[in-house]
C-alpha cells in the first residue's frame, strides 16, 4: 500500500559571492574580547557537571547524573596551535550554538606543533622533550596557559574538549611534520603531567592521533601514556583512541581496560568502507563498549582516489565531499548503534586562511567554512536522535522487504528495543517497503523528516498490518536524502523538526 509523498522542498544554497563577502566581513572586523563574550544563550550544548561515564549497558555515554550524553564532535585539531584567544572564542561560539558537545583538539599539534610557535610565539616543550613542558610563572605567557584559556572557554560554553595529548607523528613517524619524540617511559611521564593539569576540566582523552602502532614498542608507548593519564587525573575522565583512516581502535586496544569506548575513522576516500560495518562489529564485541566514527569524510575535502592521485595532471578535476556525504556518514553510523558522531570540515581542522599553506588542497577560509551547511545539519541530526532516543535503538535491516537499491547507497533502518518507533535513512530517496510486525502499537504514524532543512511532515496514520507498506519519498537522487520515521501513535513521542 503506497504512502503519499510530500511536495518538493527547495534548498537554499550559499553562493560563492556570499562566502567571499562573509570572509571580507569577518577579517575586516575585530573579534570581541574573549572576556567580553557570554556563552550563547541559545546554545544546545551539554551543560556538564562532573565527568562522563559509560552506561552499564555498554552502548552509550552518560553524564555524572546518569543522563544520556550525545557525543557530537567537531575536528578542530589545530585549535590550540593556530588560533588566538579571540579567534577561538569566535569558533567555540559557533559550535556551541549549533549543538556540538565535544571539540576534538590536539595539544602537540600535527602541523609542526613542536617547532612552529602558537599564535603568541610559544612552543609546548623545552628541547622537544615530553618530560619538560615549557611552563613559565605567571599567566598567559606560555603555550599551556593558552591551552588552559581555550579549555576554560569551552567549559563556559558547555563543551567538552576531546583532548589528544599528541598527534601521532610524535610517536610513530609516518607523515605530518615533527620528530618522533615519545618512548614508553617519557609517554607515561608526559601523560601523568597533562592528566594532572586537566584533572578538573571537562575533557575526554583521545590517544593515538591518526596513526596505528606498527611495533610492540609503539603499542606499549600508547599504553604507557594511558597509564600516565590515569595516574594524573585519578581515572576521572573517559579515554578512547583515534586511529588512522579506515581503521578502528578495537583492532588492538578493545580488551584494554583504559579504552572506555571505541573510535573508528572511515576516512576521506571513495569508495569508502561504510562506517556502519565497523560500528556494528564493535557493538557486538565482548566486553561491550560504545562506539562512534571519530573522523568521517570532511565537508569540503577533496575525494581521495584515482583523481586525487593524479590531481596535478593536466586537466585533472577534483571531486569534493559535500554536505550530503557528511549527512550520509552520520545517519548511517547512528542507525548502526553508535553513541554519537564526529563532523569535520577540511578548512576548519587546520584553520586555513589566506597566507597559510593549504594542506590537501584546502580552499575555503575557516571563518567562511563555519557556515558550510553540514555543520548546521548536525544539529538537526542530534535533535532528532534525542527526540527518538538513540540509546534505545538497534539496527534491523530485516524490516526492509523491498529491493534496497545499490549497496553503496542502500537504506539503513533501526527500531527501538521496545518497538515504539523506527527510523530509516534513505540516502538517495530510496523507495522502500517495511514490515510492521515488530512495532508495539496497533496504530502507527509515519513522518518524512528533511535532514537538510529540519522540517517534518506527517505522511499518514494507519493500523498496523501484516502487509508491508511502501514509502515513496518526495524526491530522489543525490542530495535528496530523507528520513522516514514511524511511531507507535500511542507512545506520546515528542515533536521533531521545525
Amino acid at each position: 500500500m503506497p504512502v503519499s509523498s510530500l511536495k518538493p522542498i527547495r534548498l537554499l544554497l550559499t553562493s560563492g559571492l556570499a562566502v567571499a563577502a562573509a570572509w571580507i566581513l569577518m577579517t575586516g572586523s575585530p573579534f570581541a574580547s574573549a572576556q567580553d563574550r557570554d556563552p550563547p544563550a541559545a546554545s544546545t550544548a551539554a551543560q556538564h557537571s562532573g565527568s562522563l561515564k559509560v552506561h552499564e549497558s555498554g552502548k552509550y555515554l552518560v553524564t555524572a547524573q546518569g543522563k544520556p550524553f550525545f557525543y557530537l564532535g567537531d575536528t578542530a585539531w589545530e585549535l590550540f596551535h593556530r588560533l588566538t584567544r579571540e579567534e577561538a572564542a569566535h569558533y567555540l561560539d559557533d559550535r556551541a550554538a549549533k549543538g556540538f558537545t565535544v571539540i576534538q583538539a590536539v595539544a602537540l599539534a600535527e602541523i609542526d606543533g613542536l617547532n612552529t610557535p602558537n599564535a603568541y610565539g610559544h612552543n609546548p616543550l623545552i628541547d622537544n622533550d615530553p618530560t619538560k613542558p615549557d611552563v613559565r610563572p605567571g599567566g598567559r605567557n606560555d603555550y599551556w596557559d593558552h591551552v588552559d584559556d581555550i579549555v576554560q572557554m569551552a567549559q563556559d560554553r558547555g563543551l567538552y574538549i576531546g583532548l589528544l595529548p599528541t598527534w601521532g607523528d610524535k610517536w610513530v613517524k609516518r607523515w605530518g611534520v615533527g620528530p618522533e619524540v615519545f618512548t614508553p617511559d617519557n609517554a607515561e611521564k608526559y601523560g601523568e603531567w597533562i592528566g594532572r593539569r586537566y584533572k578538573d576540566r571537562p575533557v575526554i582523552w583521545i590517544l593515538g592521533g591518526d596513526r596505528d602502532p606498527e611495533t610492540e614498542v609503539q603499542v606499549e608507548t600508547i599504553r604507557a601514556m594511558a597509564r600516565g593519564l590515569a595516574k594524573g587525573d585519578g581515572g576521572t575522565h573517559l579515554m578512547t583512541y583515534h586511529p588512522q583512516g579506515t581503521s578502528n581502535s578495537a583492532q588492538i586496544f578493545h580488551a584494554d581496560d583504559w579504552l572506555d569506548f571505541n573510535m573508528i575513522q572511515s576516512g576521506h576516500a571513495r569508495p569508502v568502507r561504510p562506517n556502519y560495518i565497523d560500528a556494528q562489529k564493535n557493538i557486538n564485541r565482548t566486553p561491550r563498549k560504545p562506539t562512534l566514527d571519530g573522523e568521517p569524510c570532511y565537508e569540503d575535502h577533496p575525494v581521495k582516489g584515482d583523481t586525487w592521485e593524479h590531481r596535478h595532471d593536466a586537466g585533472a578535476v577534483l571531486p569534493w565531499f559535500d554536505e550530503w556525504d557528511v549527512r550520509k556518514a552520520a545517519y548511517e553510523s547512528l542507525l548502526a548503534g553508535s553513541c554519537g558522531h564526529t563532523y569535520g570540515d577540511h578548512s576548519i581542522w587546520q584553520f586555513w586562511q589566506p597566507g597559510r599553506v593549504p594542506l590537501s588542497e584546502a580552499r575555503t577560509p575557516w571563518q567562511a567554512a563555519l557556515h558550510h551547511p553540514g555543520s548546521q545539519q548536525m544539529r538537526y541530526l542530534k535533535e532528532l536522535f534525542l527526540a527518538r532516543p538513540y540509546w534505545k535503538i538497534h539496527a534491523d535491516q530485516s524490516l526492509i522487504t523491498s529491493d534496497n537499491g545499490p549497496e553503496e547507497n542502500c537504506a539503513r533502518v533501526a527500531i527501538a528495543d521496545d518497538g515504539s518507533f523506527a527510523i530509516a535513512y534513505l540516502p538517495i530517496g530510496n523507495v522502500i517497503s517495511l514490515q510492521l510486525e515488530n512495532f508495539a502499537g496497533k496504530e502507527l504514524t509515519a513522518w518524512w523528516f528533511n535532514p537538510r532543512q529540519n522540517t517534518v511532515q506527517k505522511i499518514n496514520r494507519f493500523a498496523k498490518t501484516s502487509q508491508a507498506p511502501t514509502f515513496i519519498p518526495p524526491h530522489s537522487g543525490r542530495n535528496n536524502d530523507w528520513v522516514l520515521i514511524i511511531d507507535d501513535s500511542a507512545a506520546g513521542l515528542p515533536h521533531i523538526g521545525d
